[in-house]
């Protein structure tokens, strides 16, 4: 099975570099399954239908969310479509929109996708843990490669959900610090790890806004407005992952990083 994942999409400058970039990654890497994390897609706060038909017709298959998941209304109108092909963290409060994972057949073989929310420095949601017990105890035993995005603040958080899922699913990536970490490996049991995948979006930026804006927030502790670029150079992160389908486990995992400083080669 293989796997492409992206890293938070961040406004519209990060759905342009998307949509120029996936072909190039999908030509290469040539996925079975390409996730994306789009819950800063919306001018850095959720998700509208319009981008959601965007993104399904640049290719991709399934997306992802986080604690930014409700800021547009709009996602209410389709969300609780059956069909839909995006989950929201599934440790979300019973009875809230939306599903918390799906499970998709390729070929002959199966993948359940995962969505979590960390809850350290983040709204007080449902025990993440204790929710991934309850799913993969949920999901059928033919399903062997699992995948886990789980967007969370904390580099402690993420790495202890690793851990805690070595062995029991095929990869753990973690989403929401906007930045991409170096420490993309394989765990002893067969899980593979990334702690940030990073963002998609304006490459000169702090987490994809305005830098004079976050700057100032520092220097005069007041509140501010987030303001996304529109314009400037480009960013895409994101991560390629190889699971054996026989066993789930992972055999690979490939940071990725494009940006118009560094374009993508095949």
């Amino acid at each position: 099975m293989k796997v492409l994942f992206v890293g938070d999409v961040v406004g519209s400058i990060g759905r342009k570099m998307l949509f120029e970039t996936l072909p190039l990654l999908k030509s290469n890497y040539r996925p079975q399954l390409t996730i994306v994390n789009g819950e800063n897609a919306a001018a850095g706060r959720g998700m509208t239908e319009k981008i959601y038909k965007e993104f399904l017709q640049a290719g991709v298959d399934l997306i992802t969310m986080g604690n930014h998941t409700w800021d547009n209304r709009d996602i209410f109108e389709f969300i609780g479509d059956e069909r839909i092909k995006m989950i929201r963290p599934a440790n979300f409060p019973d009875g809230t929109p939306g599903i918390g994972y799906k499970i998709i057949q390729i070929n002959q073989s199966k993948i359940a996708v995962i969505n979590l929310q960390g809850r350290v420095f983040l709204n007080d949601l449902d025990d993440p843990f204790r929710k991934i017990d309850e799913i993969l105890e949920e999901i059928p035993k033919d399903v062997l490669c699992i995948f886990v995005d789980f967007h969370a603040e904390v580099t402690s958080e993420k790495q202890a959900m690793a851990w805690y899922l070595d062995g029991r699913v095929s990869a753990v990536v973690g989403t929401h610090t906007h930045v991409q970490t170096n420490d993309a490996r394989i765990l002893p049991s067969g899980t593979a790890y990334l702690t940030d995948a990073g963002m998609t979006g304006a490459y000169d930026s702090i987490l994809g806004v305005e830098t004079n804006i976050i700057i100032n927030r520092f220097l005069t502790q007041m509140p501010v407005r987030h303001q996304i670029p529109e314009e400037g150079r480009k960013l895409l992160s994101g991560c390629y992952i190889e699971i054996d389908d026989k066993t789930g486990k992972a055999t690979k995992i490939e940071p990725i990083m494009v940006n118009d400083d560094r374009p993508f080669k095949e």
